[in-house]
Order: C-alpha cells, then structure tokens, then sequence
C-alpha cells in the first residue's frame, strides 16, 4: 500500500504539514489501497499564496504560451489513458473499459480544446467609444467530487489555465489518487511554479479553509446542494465568486407517439450507467399512462439484462458503488420506496455471487407519485422511479415539480416535437431522442441545481472579470 504525504505546492511535492491520513479503499474489493495525507488550513495557506504569487506572470503569460502549455498537458493525458483508468477504477468503481472512454478519455478530449479557447481572452468588444476587455478573475478554489473525478477537475482547471487564472484543486477524499496523477502530468509539463497547486484533504477543513480564504478570487464547488450551501455561506464573507454545481433528480420524458421500447431501453442504461451516481442521471421516467405497464415491463426487461461485476472485466456495465456509506444510503432509499407504497420492480439487493464489494443491483419502481421521497430526493445509485402522466402539460407540470432543474430528456415522435416540449422544461440541459452529452454545451442547472456553467465558452467566462475602457472622443 503506498502512501502519499506530500501536496503539489508552488511547483514542487511538499510535505504535509501535520500529516494525517485518508484511507482509499477499492470499492469491489473493500480494502484499502492508498493513504493520503489530509492536509491543514495551514497547508491552504501556502498553496494560496503561491498561487497569488504566480498569478501576475501567468495571467500577463501570451495566450499561444498557455495554448502551447494545455496543449502538450492533453498529450500527457492522452499517453495516460489505460493508467489513469485503472486508477479512477481502483478508487471509485466503474469498469475499467467504460473508464478509459468517460472518465479518462472525455477529459483528454476536454482539455485539449481549451488550448484554442485561450484565444479568447485577447477578443476585445467595441461598442463606440467603449472597449469591453477579458481579464483572468485571479486565484481560483476547486472543489471536486467522486463521481467522475477527473472530469470534474478538468471542468474547472482546463477553463481557468485557459483564461489565465491560478488554482488551489481540493479533489473528494474518496478519489484523490486520479488528482495527484494529473499533478504529476502537470509537473511534467512545465507550468510556471504556483499555476496548480494540490492539497487533499477535508471539505470541513480544506474545504472551508479555501472557500473563507481572503486570497481566493472565486471558488468552482461539484457535490452536494447541503455542502454547496455552506461553501456559498462561507464564501460570502470574503464577496468572492461562487459556481455550484449540485444536485439533480431528472424527468425523461417519454411521448405517446415514441418508440417506447428505444425509448425506455435508453432511459434505463442512462440511470445505470455509473451505478447511478450521476447528477444528470434521467431518475424519473415519465411515460403515458396508456402505455405504463408496457414500460414497466420494458424497463425490467433491460434492467435484468444489464452486468454487474468486476471492474477489471470488460463484461460489465455496472461496477460497485463508490463507499460502503453510499451503499447504505442507497439502500436505505429502496426500503423507504417500498414502505411509501411503491412497486419494487427489479433489483434493490446485493447480486447474486458478490459477496464483496459495494454491489447492488438494477433497481426499478413503478407505482410512484411525484410526491414520494424517491421521486423527490437525489438517490445518487442505480434507481429509476417510473411515473405515469395524463398529457403533455401533465408530463412537463411533474418534471417541474422538483427543486431541482440539472438535467432532463424528452423522446417524441420527431425532434421538432421534444425541442418543443424541452422548450418548457425548467432544467439547465435537455437530451433530445437520445442525444448524448457534449463538451461543447454549457452546462449547469436551474433552481438548487445551482448556478454558473461549465464546458463551451460560456466555461470559460466563469473565470473572467470585464473591463470597460471608456475612450474620449477628443
């Protein structure tokens, strides 16, 4: 078991100042494999620093020269897909195979498109006698989560190098193995010292520490609406820029006149897909009342069909669950399904011969109303809830009825008629028939789905503070 005591500051692997230890267990094996020291608010400080030091250079840094940098950082990555997958597997659960295309490979392709963004902060937008410039916000906290680790990391490192700003990453302490990797790519490449800085360790502690910082410009926060909340609250205090992106609980809405059994078969993997713990995960299914049970049907159907096993078999669809907690609070959302009414379709247990590991099956409800906890809440595992709607007004009045607006689907007969149903959907992002995610769309949601958006241009001006130059006309 390897142990890492050091943190990636100014440019250098330092030692923790007050090591203690997280424990990185293997979720399908349950036994740990790593330690990472946690670091201090202390720790913080000097990686803050560092990062305020570097940021006159690296802002005032041409933008070929930041292009040239990200550019040869998403070639590292790209030479590190099979290591980095096998890492994100070992730490967090998903197949190896799937992760080597989403969790490894998404990220390289995301990367290497901010190496044209950076263009874009020399764009100067007249409007008369006024020049609008770009400039880099300054020293950035990144906050990340479990669920796809790298990916996330990216989501906020690659726009703010783009712009110009420095950083301070605090990746989860169940997954930071894939953080320290990408540190070593970055090390490798050559930013200036204090560009990226690394220092694992708690939200309550490295977590607060960054966001209360008075030498944080802006902090990028991925995780739970509860922990968003008090990120923002603390953050306040010092009037910095927050972006959250939190929770979701996705309505996919299925038409009368769809292919219901396309329709269903891909909600379905949609929700399995990661074990469920995805934020833009299509949770509820919203189909025709006349056609609910042939749903139900086709939904157990697939359900049924889908792999459960070892991470390391390129037979699996779906790995463990990222933590015994998760596990727990996962099931503990089946038998509060069950005692609110609900029909327990398919699954909702442990798959036959896996006794070790973090396991559950494909789990399916029907017989669910839009008031029940499991249509309301963020479950964050592999369960659909299957929800019948009179009409179409019906349908989209239920996919509103959530605090939550992060994602959603609609299936119709064509895509004129979903574009004009998603029309009316609250929600940040909305799948066509099928459509699949790109890193070219904005993303981020409504209500406590959060605010700011990640991916495309509109990323990249997360990161950005405008300067009006009002110009004489003498």
């Amino acid at each position: 078991m390897k142990q890492h005591n050091q943190f990636y500051i100014n440019g250098q692997w330092v030692e923790a100042k007050n090591p203690d230890w997280i424990d990185v267990v293997n979720p399908a094996t349950e036994t740990v494999i790593a330690q990472v020291a946690k670091g201090t608010k202390d720790d913080v400080d000097v990686a803050v620093q560092a990062a305020r030091k570097a940021f006159t250079s690296w802002s005032e840094t041409p933008s070929e020269e930041r292009a040239q940098l990200i550019g040869l950082l998403a070639q590292k990555m790209s030479e590190s897909i099979p290591e980095m997958a096998r890492i994100i597997s070992s730490e967090q659960g998903m197949p190896v195979h799937l992760c080597e295309l989403i969790q490894a490979g998404g990220p390289v392709m995301a990367m290497s498109m901010h190496a044209d963004m950076t263009a874009l902060m020399d764009k100067v937008d007249i409007k008369g006698s006024v020049e609008i410039h770009k400039e880099a916000i300054g020293v950035c906290a990144f906050i990340t989560p479990w669920n796809y680790p790298l990916h996330q990391i990216v989501g906020k490192v690659a726009p703010a190098l783009a712009a110009g700003c420095t950083m301070v990453l605090k990746p989860s302490v169940e997954t930071p193995l894939n953080a320290i990797k990408l540190a070593e790519l970055m090390d490798e490449v050559g930013f200036p010292p204090g560009v990226f800085n690394l220092v694992n360790g708690s939200g309550s502690v490295v977590g607060e520490a960054l966001s209360s910082h008075s030498e944080v410009d802006m902090v990028s926060f991925t995780g739970s609406t509860g922990a968003g909340t008090r990120v923002a609250a603390v953050a306040a205090e010092t009037v910095k820029r927050v972006t959250l992106e939190l929770g979701g609980k996705s309505a996919f809405i299925i038409t009368e006149e769809a292919p219901l059994a396309d329709a269903v078969s891909s909600g379905v993997q949609n929700v399995m897909s990661n074990c469920g713990q995805t934020c833009t995960a299509l949770t509820r299914m919203l189909v025709p009342q006349s056609r609910y049970e042939e749903a139900v049907e086709l939904a157990k159907a697939t359900a049924e069909q889908i792999t459960v096993g070892d991470p390391t078999d390129s037979a699996s669809f779906m790995g463990p669950l990222v933590s015994k907690a998760q596990l727990e609070d996962v099931s503990g959302y089946i038998q509060k399904g069950i005692e609110e009414g609900a029909r327990l379709v398919t699954g909702g247990k442990r798959p036959e011969g896996l006794e070790t590991g973090y396991y559950l099956e494909p789990t399916i409800f029907a017989d669910v109303n839009n008031q029940m906890a499991i249509a309301r809440e963020e479950i964050f595992g592999p369960v659909l809830v299957i929800i019948p709607f009179k009409d179409e007004d019906d349908a989209v009045a239920i996919a509103n009825d959530s605090p939550y607006g992060l994602s959603g689907g609609v299936w119709a007969k064509d895509i004129d008629s979903a574009r004009a149903i998603a029309k009316k959907m609250r929600t940040g992002m909305v799948n066509l028939n099928g459509g699949s995610f790109s890193y070219e769309a904005p993303f981020g949601g409504y209500k406590m789905s959060g605010n700011g958006r990640e991916w495309g241009e509109a990323g990249l001006e997360e990161f950005v503070e405008l300067k009006s130059l009002l110009l004489s006309q003498n």
